[in-house]
């Protein structure tokens, strides 16, 4: 659709259904997105190179097994146990430091879909794996902005040298990524330089049957960094990516609940995610003070205490 929004196999490449990589005005942050299926028609194996990337194998649907070698000769197998669907709660994962060479197989099960979170890294760091219980669930926001938020993997919850993740769920007729905000310049202490990129997915909500092509909303606009223009339908698999510029909403009609995998890292020196709303929507947050969360969330089965 544009330089910053693209649907669903249209960045393809290989035995990927998806891969962000480096691209003009686009260097710090990747992701691959592919499904593992059993039988000789489909993918049962997904190699990830030893470079300069540090990864966060995030599975999607299903479960999946990671073999990998770490720099120093570190040997191990990991069974990631995965979800039925991202609307079924958190997920384990596994962090996966630069110079790593590993390999992704399905489990025998059937088809798995799976994510790997990628950002360019200098520190070498080791393998974690964290359990979906060790994952800090948030429920962020109040009335229809109400959203949860898994923090797999940002500062305090995961050790990485540039990599932030989460995952994002907003419920059928809610708003996330709201108020509008940015994170595309570097002021000490209040705003952080990060690229970000969103990879959607949707439901019909089980509270409201019948849909059949479930959707969200997205938005991106200009800041003082750079012109930026994206107002989409956002479909499952597609991506947006957000190099500068203030971004939000992020919106669930009613009859459809939305998901997205967030992907962050950028140039500076300190790893941390601070952000500045657009201050022509300063009275957003002030007025979740008087609101109630959303009793619809947190979904699934793994909510501890984030």
């Amino acid at each position: 659709m544009s330089e910053w929004f693209y649907r669903r196999g249209s960045l393809a490449s290989g035995p990927w259904q998806t891969v962000v990589g480096e691209r003009p005005g686009w260097q710090h942050t990747g992701l691959r997105v592919a499904e593992l299926t059993d039988g000789p028609a489909g993918t049962s194996a997904l190699g990830l190179p030893a470079d300069g990337f540090e990864r966060i194998v995030v599975p999607i649907a299903g479960a999946c097994t990671v073999e990998y070698t770490e720099p120093d000769g570190a040997h191990a197998v990991v069974s990631l146990a995965g979800r039925p669907s991202v609307f079924d709660g958190a997920t384990d994962v596994l962090y996966l430091g630069v110079g790593t060479t590993a390999v992704l197989t399905g489990t025998g099960t059937g088809t798995s879909t799976v994510a790997v979170a990628e950002a360019r890294a200098e520190r070498a760091l080791p393998a974690r794996h964290v359990t979906a219980d060790e994952v800090p669930v948030e429920v962020r926001g109040a009335g229809t902005a109400t959203r949860e938020v898994r923090n797999f993997g940002i500062p305090g919850v995961l050790e990485a040298d540039r990599l932030i993740a989460c995952e994002v769920i907003t419920p059928s007729g809610n708003w996330s990524s709201y108020p509008p905000h940015k994170h595309d310049e570097d002021v000490p202490g209040v705003e952080s330089r990060l690229e970000e990129i969103y990879w959607f997915d949707a439901r019909p909500d089980p509270a409201m049957p019948g849909g059949d092509d479930p959707f969200g909303f997205f938005a991106t606009y200009s800041s003082s960094a750079g012109e930026i223009d994206v107002a989409a339908m956002a479909r499952p698999g597609d991506v947006a990516l957000v190099p500068y510029g203030y971004h939000g909403p992020a919106a669930a009609p009613p009859g459809y609940d939305l998901y997205y995998l967030n992907v962050m890292a950028g140039p500076g020196a300190e790893r941390a995610w601070r952000i500045t709303d657009d201050p022509r929507h300063a009275g957003v947050r002030e007025a979740w003070q008087r609101q109630a969360a959303d009793p619809r969330l947190p979904l699934g089965t793994h909510h501890p205490e984030g």
